[in-house]
């Protein structure tokens, strides 16, 4: 079975009509219609209108909804409008407490931005909550209220970036990592890219088009690493129709961990590649 990876997941603002038109040519592998931090106070109720709308629109990937945070004068009517205009998931900013997700009752996916010291640590309450499907960095807010510096290989927010994959992962949740502000420094994005790989990130939030085929490269499997995993799994099968529980594959030591890796290499190797059905319309 292929799982649609999310190896990029673009923003776009809810008050920019056709930056949204855009998005859905966009080859991002999610989509999140900002109403929170992106719009101003004056916009948010056409936001939200324009959101609605969209959201009846084909789309060729999931469509999730940043609704305006707990205590803010827009936020039930942002989670009523995404609930009703066929919403795939709801990001919600600036979760801290996970009796507050528990207590929503909302019926669709929960993706919980980490933005403040106080979620990091609790990232792992957050994520063992049953209707969270994914853990948000939000490293702008977070840095602040750290009052770091900034720095190329992001060493202030390194233990806060391992928490929240470690909550994530520890949980079956998705982690992704932080957008890069500066869209003009491709140089500098994919080496964040690679750095949130290597942490264990699922993927990167992005804020530009030009973000997206660099964070699905990065993020993603290539055709070389899926062949070799289907090497293994031929390998591996072999070995078990002659008795074996572990084997050799060219020349290193392989067991059920190395399958299950190979495994979901494969998968998400076929699920970016599976085809998106064809708009009705």
């Amino acid at each position: 079975m292929s799982v649609k990876p999310l190896r990029s997941v673009l923003y776009v603002p809810g008050d920019k009509p056709r930056a949204v038109e855009k998005a859905r040519t966009l080859d991002a592998d999610a989509v999140i219609l900002d109403l929170e931090d992106a719009v101003a106070p004056e916009g948010k109720s056409a936001a939200r209108e324009n959101v609605r709308a969209a959201l009846g629109w084909h789309w060729s990937c999931p469509v999730l909804v940043r609704v305006n945070g707990l205590g803010t004068p827009w936020e039930h009517d942002d989670r009523e409008m995404a609930l009703t205009a066929g919403a795939a998931g709801l990001v919600l900013p600036k979760v801290e407490d996970a009796r507050t997700l528990r207590n929503l009752h909302l019926g669709l996916p929960l993706w919980a931005m980490v933005e403040t010291p106080l979620g990091v640590l609790r990232a792992a309450e957050i994520a063992a909550v049953p209707g969270v499907a994914g853990l948000i960095v939000g490293a702008n807010d977070l840095a602040h209220a750290l009052r770091t510096r900034s720095h190329p290989d992001r060493l202030p927010l390194l233990h806060a970036l391992s928490a929240v994959v470690l909550a994530a992962r520890a949980h079956g949740k998705v982690p992704l990592d932080v957008v890069y502000n500066d869209v003009r420094d491709p140089e500098g994005f994919a080496r964040e890219c690679e750095q949130g790989r290597t942490l264990g990130f699922a993927g990167k939030t992005v804020i530009h088009p030009g973000q997206i085929a660099p964070a699905n490269l990065a993020f993603g499997v290539t055709a070389a690493e899926a062949e070799e995993a289907r090497a293994l799994l031929a390998a591996w099968e072999e070995a078990r129709q002659g008795g074996k529980s572990v084997t050799t594959f060219r020349g290193a030591l392989i067991e059920q961990m190395h399958v299950d890796g190979a495994r979901e290499r494969l998968e998400a190797w076929e699920g970016a590649r599976a085809p998106t059905p064809a708009d009705p319309a």
